[in-house]
């Protein structure tokens, strides 16, 4: 087979993984710069150009695309399902878990636990607002935030009620959540392929931290995941439409919550915690179900 990575830094260890791990099983597999990409938009013969060539003949696109490219990557990952070329993850799929408010509201709808959230741009009345997330200690998170910036911990009241006070000024969306106490500064990082939890970690918060992400010191060990967590996982990313999925939750007193899904999860942290060729997973799930014209919303919606 012939798979295409997306992604605009071909140096990172999930990239470089995802090669190694194609090549392993005879494919060729070749990583190109998704903001590179120009595309011919024709209703007879649609294409996505690079450097002067036509990529054509893939079999399977592979889509990394990073949060701050999310606009023109969805549109490249449009393109190659308007050309008949099976991509992993779905452009539509992609758009769901990239807006935070419209993914919670579809696993909301889907009865999927949550915690209690509360969204808001210019509310009159701040008491009101802290009181949907039951009061402090919450937190508070720009929507556009990710890798944990944007994540506040507002220990009090007057802390939380001055926080919303400043991002009204800022002229800026948000969410106040309910803080899982409960949940001791450690997240679970289930990963999920083709309907499956394929490993899963838990990240721990250094001392002093409630954000558990990796690069902001937290540690990552593996975890045996209960069945209500693994059954909340699958539905997430059944959910939302991702065929490959990081899902975030938290241990609460009253089970799982999801904090957040992503389309593009890294390998790196998850791998080395569990010892597990995850990057093999998902090519074994490309060769599976890779066929032409098989994407199933084919960026419609």
């Amino acid at each position: 087979m012939k798979i295409l990575v997306l992604a605009t830094k071909p140096s990172l260890y999930s990239h470089k993984r995802l090669v190694e791990a194609g090549e392993k099983r005879g494919h060729q597999v070749r990583i190109i710069n998704t903001l590179r990409c120009y595309m011919n938009i024709t209703a007879h013969r649609p294409e996505v150009r690079y450097r002067g060539e036509t990529l054509e003949g893939y079999d399977a696109v592979i889509p990394r695309i990073g949060k701050s490219i999310t606009f023109y990557g969805m549109a490249v990952v449009r393109q190659f399902e308007m050309m008949g070329v099976y991509c992993l993850n779905e452009s539509v799929a992609i758009g769901r878990a990239r807006d935070k408010l419209r993914a919670l509201q579809l696993l909301a709808r889907r009865g999927i636990g949550l915690p209690v959230t509360g969204f808001a741009h210019a509310p009159d009345d701040t008491d009101d607002m802290i009181k949907i997330a039951g009061g402090a200690p919450l937190v508070i998170k720009l929507l556009e935030g990710t890798h944990g910036a944007g994540v506040i911990l507002a220990d009090t009241h007057k802390a939380a009620e001055s926080m919303i006070q400043s991002l009204k000024a800022l002229d800026a969306y948000f969410m106040v959540q309910e803080y899982i106490a409960e949940a001791g500064g450690a997240d679970i990082r289930a990963f999920v392929v083709g309907g499956k939890v394929v490993a899963a970690m838990k990240r721990q918060a250094k001392a002093g931290e409630f954000r558990s992400n990796l690069h902001r010191g937290g540690t990552a060990t593996s975890i045996r995941i209960t069945p209500e967590e693994r059954a909340t996982a699958i539905r997430a990313a059944k959910t939302l439409g991702l065929n490959v999925a990081g899902v975030d939750m938290l241990r609460s007193n009253h089970g799982p919550v999801i904090m957040e899904v992503n389309s593009s999860p890294g390998l790196e942290g998850i791998e080395g915690a569990t010892g597990v060729d995850i990057a093999g997973r998902i090519v074994e799930f490309i060769e599976r179900h890779a066929a032409p014209n098989k994407n199933k919303t084919k960026g419609k919606g």
